[in-house]
């Protein structure tokens, strides 16, 4: 038995986990700037806070979105066939909240840092939320025949597991962004949040947990259910700790919770990368989907000399960034000032 796509499925899981942790926190960020903040000066916290790593997080998802192309081509067909319309959503969303905040800085008037508050939490929540109706579609199945192709309207895939999917990404999106904030600022805006983060948690992480619940009553397997057990106590662990106002341990423990929650539900499902809902014999697997063994073996050398080097890249950017910001860490907004003075016509003669 090849081992490559069975390394390639983990390196994917892991893809996806590590891009829902890292960027999870900055749409959880970016939703809470529109109902946590109480000032401007609060949301130019919040803002602040991811505005060193935000866009280097992205890049998980692009390198989930290539690794799934190159090694799992069959099941990049599939999903993203079936998927277009919530994953069109998805990418608008992204591109809202992306510029968003680099032009949201520009002008200081009211009406334009709204505007593009607004871009920043709906762009936010639009990505969360299609990303997990993808998921949870993904390790749920989708109506597909024996060619990977998509039986049914354009809308096939707006089911309820699509909406609980949608639900828990969202959901562990405001938990982690909360806890995040709590741990990287100071002054209003970690006072807030500690006290939000307690009361959210319950209720935000229930759908999440009915997802790997689902996926696991369906095919669950002894290794995912200790996973997903292990999953619910760093759940509580991290409750616990955000209840004693101790935001790292909160924060760790969140984060682990997500971790072993997403390595529960991969585990589950393995070695089916996309069930179908019409004949299991339809499903897709890491061997009827994978690519090549050549093309697998190369792909494995190359992320083996170039990984290590993004994550100690990006392991540095977040020491660099490690400590709170506050408000008086900011200076006062100001409308930015054009480097080049377009010059003014000669006068007539």
């Amino acid at each position: 038995m090849d081992a490559l796509p069975i390394v390639w499925f983990v390196a994917i899981a892991v893809l996806w986990t590590g891009y829902i942790l890292l960027e999870g926190f900055d749409l959880g960020v970016g939703m809470h700037m529109l109902f946590s903040a109480r000032d401007e000066k609060q949301r130019r916290v919040m803002l602040n806070a991811i505005g060193p790593v935000w866009d280097g997080n992205e890049v998980w998802l692009l390198t989930a979105g290539a690794g799934t192309f190159a090694a799992f081509p069959y099941w990049y067909a599939s999903l993203f066939s079936t998927l277009y319309i919530p994953l069109v959503l998805v990418l608008l969303g992204l591109i809202m909240r992306a510029v968003a905040i680099e032009y949201r800085g520009k002008i200081t008037a009211r009406r334009w840092t709204r505007f593009w508050d607004w871009s920043i939490g709906l762009g936010s929540a639009v990505a969360a939320f299609g990303l997990g109706a993808g998921l949870a579609l993904t390790t749920t199945g989708l109506p597909i025949d024996a060619n990977g192709d998509r039986v049914g309207g354009p809308f096939v895939w707006l089911t309820p597991v699509a909406v609980l999917g949608g639900l828990a990404l969202v959901g562990f999106c405001l938990v982690h962004g909360a806890t995040f904030l709590a741990l990287k600022t100071d002054g209003p805006v970690r006072e807030r949040m500690g006290r939000l983060v307690p009361r959210l948690a319950p209720v935000a992480l229930l759908p999440i947990a009915g997802w790997a619940i689902l996926v696991e009553v369906n095919d669950g397997k002894v290794l995912s259910w200790v996973l997903l057990l292990l999953a619910v106590a760093a759940g509580v662990v991290g409750w616990t700790m955000a209840r004693g106002r101790r935001e790292g341990w909160a924060f760790v423990g969140f984060a682990v919770f997500g971790a072993l929650g997403a390595a529960s539900i991969f585990a589950a499902v393995f070695p089916v990368v996309l069930p179908s809902t019409i004949d299991p014999a339809y499903d897709l697997t890491i061997w009827n989907a994978a690519s090549g063994a050549y093309t697998l073996t190369v792909m494995t050398w190359v992320t083996a000399v170039a990984l290590p080097f993004v994550l100690a890249y990006q392991a540095w950017s977040y020491w660099v960034f490690r400590k709170r910001i506050a408000p008086h860490h900011l200076p006062e907004a100001h409308d930015v000032v054009p480097a080049v003075r377009v010059a003014a016509a000669p006068a007539e003669r």
